[in-house]
């Protein structure tokens, strides 16, 4: 019985993962850190690469169970969700922007023994929420509609390919940054959404970019995670002041969201702002919040589960900093 809760529990938990990674300006990264399970999860992926015998094994059921959710929630918005968001983008952006502004204080008062008296370390949300605004502004795609070709992939296009999935699954599993928006910037978001159908669909001719692109995702989390696990564990204050910052810099670039459509529209104003989906995006959270007191095992919250026993897989850790 506890096993197949479990397994529902991590299902639900890559679903909702899922649908924030497989549309710009939202990250999945977010999504853990409402849900309680960030610190887990990124534990769990520098122990699949870098853990020894038990840990290792540990990592991977848990990611396991989580990955199946995740491919459903992708599949399914690769295949239904897309179209909706082009045709009613303002209204999904005014959502977005709503989940973000409710979800900031949600994470700051959970990680209060962290941040409360370090002012001083404001300093890295501003960097955070600056370096987002960045991305967003250096984006060179923006309003053109322009998307890289896939259909022929050859030496040089693999090449590119590799690397944007490298850097976009590391904005992946940041909450604040959205693995998405980077792929628009490089021109792939359309092109890998593409032939994600179109692989559901039979059509095996964009299995090799797609394969590619696994391959720059499993690189990505072997090259970076370990860096954001050392963050978490010995600098959390500073790491959780930076990914306040990020998610506060995202609302800009959900803002700008329009212009990164195949067809761009104008970027989001106050006259195509949608308050009725902003207070939605807030039901979101709150939502997320009671899913989370529903799903949580009260083993794993005491970090008694087996799969818990690493000290920066135990949900919202908080060590001792000076």
């Amino acid at each position: 019985m506890r096993k197949a809760k479990e397994l529902l529990i991590n299902f639900i938990r890559g679903f909702c993962m899922a649908l924030a990674d497989s549309v710009p300006g939202v990250s999945g990264g977010t999504i853990a850190f409402l849900l309680g399970f960030y610190d887990r999860f990124i534990g769990s992926l520098d122990d699949l690469f870098h853990g020894k015998g038990p840990a290792r094994v540990a990592a991977l059921s848990f990611l396991v169970k989580l990955a199946f959710g995740w491919i459903v929630g992708f599949g399914l918005s690769a295949a239904a969700l897309t179209s909706f968001f082009d045709s009613h983008i303002y209204e999904v952006s005014s959502l977005f922007m709503g989940f973000i502004v409710f979800a900031i204080p949600i994470v700051a008062l959970e990680e209060k023994r962290v941040l409360k008296g370090r002012a001083r370390n404001l300093a890295f949300a501003v960097l955070g929420a600056a370096f987002v605004v960045a991305v967003a502004l250096l984006n060179p795609t923006a309003g053109t509609g322009i998307s890289v070709g896939v259909e022929h992939l050859d030496l040089g296009l693999a090449a590119y390919v590799f690397f944007a999935a490298m850097v976009a699954i590391t904005a992946m599993v940041l909450p604040g940054i959205s693995g998405s928006t980077l792929l628009l910037i490089f021109g792939l978001y359309v092109p890998v959404m593409g032939a994600v159908r179109a692989v559901m669909g039979l059509d095996m001719a964009y299995l090799p970019v797609l394969l590619v692109f696994a391959a720059g995702v499993a690189t990505g989390v072997l090259v970076f995670v370990r860096l954001i696990r050392r963050c978490l564990e010995r600098f959390r204050s500073q790491t959780v002041y930076a990914v306040l910052g990020m998610m506060a810099g995202s609302l800009y670039s959900i803002a700008q969201g329009p212009l990164t459509l195949a067809v761009p529209q104008p970027a989001m104003e106050l006259t195509t702002f949608s308050p009725l989906f902003f207070a939605a995006g807030g039901l979101v959270v709150g939502g997320l919040q009671l899913l989370r007191r529903r799903l949580e095992d009260p083993a794993d919250a005491a970090g008694a589960a087996p799969e818990t026993k690493s000290p920066a897989c135990e949900p919202n850790r908080q060590p001792d900093l000076p």
